[in-house]
């Protein structure tokens, strides 16, 4: 089995709306956005009383999505450093091609 194309990454973001924003001036659409919680999401992500808003997001070729999910409960748990080292364990990047070759910075 090999892969054929990557269809969906989850993001944790601290705001929302400006996520959505970002993403969107890259081309990105909005596909739905909704609250989510119950007993099915405490044990997909292996935590007690989750409640998250998601945004769910297409990247303009149609195949992939990006999911971006702020947790209202529990709150967010900080990385420690706040800027963390290359060998981190953890996502390092995600990478989209796009027409303009002037720098974005979505920090």
């Amino acid at each position: 089995m090999t892969i054929k194309r990557l269809d969906h990454v989850g993001v944790v973001v601290e705001d929302l709306a400006a996520a959505i924003a970002f993403f969107t001036v890259l081309g990105m659409t909005i596909e739905g956005e909704m609250p989510v919680e119950g007993s099915w999401v405490d044990r997909v992500n292996g935590l007690e009383g989750v409640q998250v808003d998601i945004a769910m997001m297409r990247t303009p070729d149609g195949h992939g999505r990006l999911e971006l999910t702020k947790f209202r409960n529990p709150k967010l748990v900080e990385i420690e450093p706040a800027i963390a080292p290359p060998n981190t364990l953890g996502l390092r990047s995600v990478m989209f091609t796009v027409e303009s070759a002037r720098p974005v910075n979505f920090c």
